[in-house]
């Protein structure tokens, strides 16, 4: 015998006094059944089985590699670029004894000195060589944000007529500062993320709010000196900033100071120290790049407020 279990079937008897109420057919007896069963799959299902949601997903994209990958990666990057450097070299004609000392990475203006009377002997036969060496050692410091950019920029102007300097330099900032920026983003944001996370909120929330003026405070940040070149390659990944923005404005704003140190580098034989390279004339002209950059920015300030 089949047994029927009825519990589900009683109903409460109706008091003398109960109306009959009836539903509006305008209104869907199934409104709420499509949050209830979502809160269902949530409570329940989710506890056993995780329920794909978009947010998890962006989540799971931006935890990438590992930070011990990451660091294998820019590791095996660094390698590969010496390798690059060290075929360079192989490459290049034999020297003289007294000459090989001088070739290596200038520190100081001394170095800039020596590497560019050895390089200015070979130039004129070797040009391209030369001119290629320049490119890559100076891409690898922009990269790895090693210190001696500058000495390049001066070595440039000491080396090439003035506007291919300036050509070069521009894009070799620019294609450093983009390497970097893609060496931070593989390994310095996580870094931020998991030492610095709510410094690290707060600076994206401020890049989120200027979103429509990044361009220009890129170029801002390039004329002016107020943060150094390496800081912002390093950050501006960390931070949200695009990399288009980012490339562009590096191009744009490096411009107005590689003009004064590649000036300053055709006379490099009378130079005495980096600081030879600036004069008032050379700041104000960067002062004027500076506020020009920011020109923009004041103008839709202005035009906002003046709509609103």
């Amino acid at each position: 015998m089949t047994t029927i279990n009825r519990r589900n079937d009683y109903r409460a008897p109706m008091a003398q006094g109960d109306k009959i109420k009836i539903q509006d057919p305008s209104v869907s007896s199934t409104a709420n059944i499509q949050p209830r069963i979502r809160s269902i799959r949530t409570d329940c299902i989710g506890l056993y089985f995780p329920i794909p949601n978009k947010q998890t997903n962006e989540n799971l994209k931006s935890a990438g590699l590992s930070t011990s990958k990451a660091l294998v990666l820019v590791f095996i990057i660094f390698v590969l670029s010496l390798t690059a450097l060290g075929l360079l070299y192989s490459q290049f004609p034999k020297l003289e004894e007294h000459e090989k000392q001088h070739l290596k990475l200038p520190w100081n203006l001394e170095d800039a000195k020596q590497l560019g009377l050895v390089l200015d002997r070979y130039k004129d036969k070797y040009f391209y060589e030369v001119l290629l060496g320049v490119f890559l050692v100076y891409i690898f410091l922009q990269a790895f944000a090693i210190p001696g950019s500058i000495f390049l920029s001066i070595l440039s102007g000491f080396l090439f007529p003035f506007y291919l300097a300036l050509l070069l330099v521009c894009c070799c900032s620019a294609i450093g500062a983009s390497l970097c920026f893609f060496l931070s983003n593989l390994l310095g944001k996580k870094l931020v993320r998991r030492f610095f996370p709510e410094r690290a909120a707060q600076w994206s929330k401020a890049v989120t709010k200027h979103k429509n003026n990044l361009l220009n405070y890129i170029i801002f940040l390039r004329v002016t000196p107020f943060l150094p070149n390496w800081f912002i390659n390093m950050s501006a990944p960390v931070i949200g900033v695009p990399l288009t923005p980012f490339a562009l404005g590096t191009f744009i704003g490096v411009a107005p100071p590689s003009f004064v140190a590649i000036q300053a580098g055709q006379t490099l034989h009378t130079l005495t120290s980096t600081s030879d390279a600036w004069s008032w004339t050379s700041i104000t002209i960067l002062s004027i790049f500076a506020f020009i950059s920011l020109v923009p920015v004041l103008l839709k300030q202005k035009l906002r407020e003046k709509f609103d």
